[in-house]
C-alpha cells in the first residue's frame, strides 16, 4: 500500500529563535520512501548556519535525524509531504517472545530500564511488581501492562498535558497518546523490561472509523526475545500503516519542536492518508 503523510507546523516568534524540530522519517523508513517533498520554510530561512535553506541536519545519540535552524522573527510555515510504501499488514505479534535478564541485556538496551523524565519509575516501581508480579513473564506480561494502561487511562485530546508524568496519567486518569506510552514504557522499566518511546505517523487505515484528530501519534517497543517488538497501549490492537520517526527514552527525546527562546505555535495540521496504488 502507498501512504501520502505530511504535516504543516506555525510558529509565531517575537524575535529569532534557534529551534531543533524532529520531523524527519527514521532512517529504518528512508529505503521505503516513494516521493520526498523534504522540509519547506515559508518564508525561505536565512542561512547564518552555511546551509541550505538555513537549516542543518545532524543524528542524535538514538539514531533519530534533527533538524537545526534559526527561526526568523515574525510567522514561520514549516511543512513537507512525502509518500512511502508500507506493507499493508498489521503489527507483528510474538506471544512465544521471552524476557531477557537483565545481566545478558545488550550495553545499549540498558539505559531503556532507568528512569526518565516523563517515566517516573520510582513512583510506580511498588504497584508494577503488586500489578504484574504474577503473570507470566514475556509477551504476555507486557501485554498485561498495555491492558491496564488502555483501560486504565481516558482519552481525552482537550486535556493534553505537556508537563504530565506516567504516574500522573495513572492517578489523574487522563490523557492522549503519548501518556498511554509513558505509563506502559514506565511499567515495564519497573518490571527489568527494557521500553522506548516512539513517535511518528498513525493513520485510520483498516480501523472501521476515525480515530481521533489528526496528530502524531506515540506508542512503545518493548525488548524480548533479543528484539524490539511495537506495542500500542492507546489502541491496543495491531496497526496499519506505522511511519516511525523517532525514538528516545520519552517524549523530551523525541519532541517535535524544541524552541530555545519566546513562541506561540500557532497552526498545527497532520495528515496521514492511503492512496491508490
Amino acid at each position: 500500500m502507498l501512504i501520502r503523510a505530511g504535516y504543516q507546523i506555525v510558529y509565531d516568534c517575537p524575535q529569532p529563535t534557534p529551534m531543533l524540530l524532529m520531523v524527519s522519517l527514521h532512517p529504518s523508513r528512508v529505503p521505503d520512501l516513494v516521493e520526498q517533498g523534504g522540509t519547506r520554510f515559508d518564508p525561505p530561512l536565512a542561512a547564518p548556519l552555511g546551509a541550505p535553506l538555513g537549516a542543518t541536519e545532524y543524528t542524535d545519540g538514538f539514531g533519530n535525524v534533527c533538524t537545526r535552524l534559526l527561526a526568523p522573527a515574525g510567522r514561520l510555515t514549516i511543512s513537507t509531504t512525502l509518500l512511502i510504501r508500507d506493507g499493508g499488514l498489521p503489527d507483528p505479534v510474538s506471544p512465544a517472545a521471552t524476557e531477557t535478564p537483565v545481566p545478558e541485556l545488550p550495553d545499549e538496551v540498558l539505559v531503556f530500564l532507568l528512569g526518565s523524565r516523563y517515566c517516573d519509575t520510582d513512583r510506580l516501581s511498588d504497584l508494577a511488581w503488586t500489578l504484574f508480579g504474577n503473570t507470566p513473564p514475556g509477551w504476555e506480561r507486557v501485554q498485561a501492562v498495555c491492558d491496564y494502561a488502555h483501560d486504565r487511562i481516558g482519552f481525552d485530546y482537550q486535556r493534553a498535558d505537556a508537563t504530565r508524568s506516567a504516574r500522573e496519567a495513572h492517578d489523574g486518569r487522563q490523557g492522549v497518546c503519548r501518556d498511554y506510552a509513558h505509563l506502559a514504557v514506565a511499567l515495564c522499566r519497573c518490571l527489568n523490561i527494557p521500553a522506548r518511546y516512539c513517535t511518528g505517523y498513525l493513520g485510520d487505515m483498516g480501523t472501521p472509523q476515525p480515530w481521533g484528530v489528526p496528530d502524531f501519534a506515540a506508542w512503545f517497543e518493548a525488548y524480548l526475545g533479543g528484539a524490539w517488538h511495537t506495542f500500542d497501549a492507546r489502541n491496543n490492537q495491531p496497526r496499519i500503516g506505522r511511519i516511525l520517526m523517532a525514538r528516545g527514552r520519552d517524549a523530551t527525546d523525541v519532541a517535535i519542536a524544541t524552541t530555545f527562546g519566546p513562541c506561540t505555535l500557532a497552526g498545527f495540521s497532520v495528515v496521514t492518508d492511503e492512496v491508490a496504488a
